[in-house]
């Protein structure tokens, strides 16, 4: 660069005067809060990712995750509006005014806004009390799936067809968590009624025994198998219920399982499971005349 154009790049500044020194202030108050935001998100996903491994238990890692995500999301909130603020000032508009205005608009808007504000208060007494967390499959209201973000707005589920739910804070009055801490795989086995039960329970038993001896389900499978008993007289079957206390989120893999190898050994032993069957007769008139065909069904 040549004397003359640096002579130049001088007098174009010093024409601009406080403008560019305003521009110049904007640029690095913008700069400076977009570094800020990377670093303390980066500097919060540290911090989550030692706090996690040092945790064994996988719920706190969870809610440890969870807390991360909405820290992230406030850290880049506040700072926003701090450098907004930076930047109007910079602009010649005086933020007091606003900042007063802020009450009587926020009052107005507050009336408009009470399910906003519901959302917010709700989120934060859900994460305050650990009630949901990333990772957990639950059912809100008439919502359920696997919670993929928890925020001061909105629960996001995706349910078992991929769909997914936004479900606002406010909106939640009840929060069934399926997956908190251990869960139950519930089963409800209906044999015929000429079965002999206490055979069917020893049965049942010894799948139950196999299951948890398998290297692949033992550790899923916190406890033997627990049959309560008959349940139920059915239409067409005895009903017996059981259970497996198992690990968070393996209730559902341990039953498919036990009602498959369960199958198999009714089998086996020639245990009759149940299902409705249909017979096809004749209709006739008074005289005995064929007049016309029906289906009915009976049970076993």
């Amino acid at each position: 660069m040549n004397e003359t154009t640096l002579e130049t790049l001088i007098r174009w500044w010093a024409s601009l005067g406080g403008a560019a020194t305003s521009l110049l202030r904007i640029t690095l108050i913008t700069v400076a809060a977009w570094v800020l935001i990377a670093v303390l998100q980066r500097g919060i996903r540290v911090l989550r990712e030692r706090i996690a491994g040092r945790l064994d238990d996988r719920e706190a890692s969870k809610r440890a995750e969870t807390l991360a995500r909405v820290f992230r999301y406030l850290v880049a909130v506040v700072v926003s509006l701090i450098a907004g603020m930076l930047v109007l000032s910079e602009l010649g508009v005086s933020v007091a005014p606003i900042l007063g205005a802020a009450g009587v608009v926020g009052l107005a808007v507050g009336f408009g806004a009470q399910s906003l504000v519901k959302d917010f208060f709700t989120g934060f007494f859900l994460l305050l009390e650990n009630q949901v967390r990333q990772g957990d499959v639950v059912k809100l209201g008439n919502h359920a799936g696997l919670v993929e973000e928890v925020t001061l707005r909105y629960v996001q589920l995706r349910d078992y067809d991929g769909n997914v739910h936004y479900v606002p804070n406010g909106t939640i009055s009840t929060v069934i968590n399926m997956t908190r801490g251990f869960s139950h795989a519930v089963m409800d086995i209906g044999v015929a009624y000429r079965e002999n039960v206490d055979e069917v329970m020893a049965v049942m038993r010894q799948v139950g025994q196999a299951l948890r001896e398998d290297p692949e389900f033992s550790l899923r499978i916190l406890d033997e198998l627990d049959i309560a008993g008959v349940n139920e007289w059915g239409n067409s079957a005895v009903v017996i219920r059981c259970r497996f206390r198992t690990l968070p989120l393996e209730q559902w893999g341990v039953r498919r399982e036990y009602l498959k190898r369960l199958k198999a050994a009714f089998d086996v032993a020639g245990i009759e499971i149940p299902f409705p069957h249909m017979t096809v007769y004749a209709g006739q008139d008074k005289q005995g005349q064929v007049t016309s065909f029906g289906v009915q069904p009976i049970n076993p």
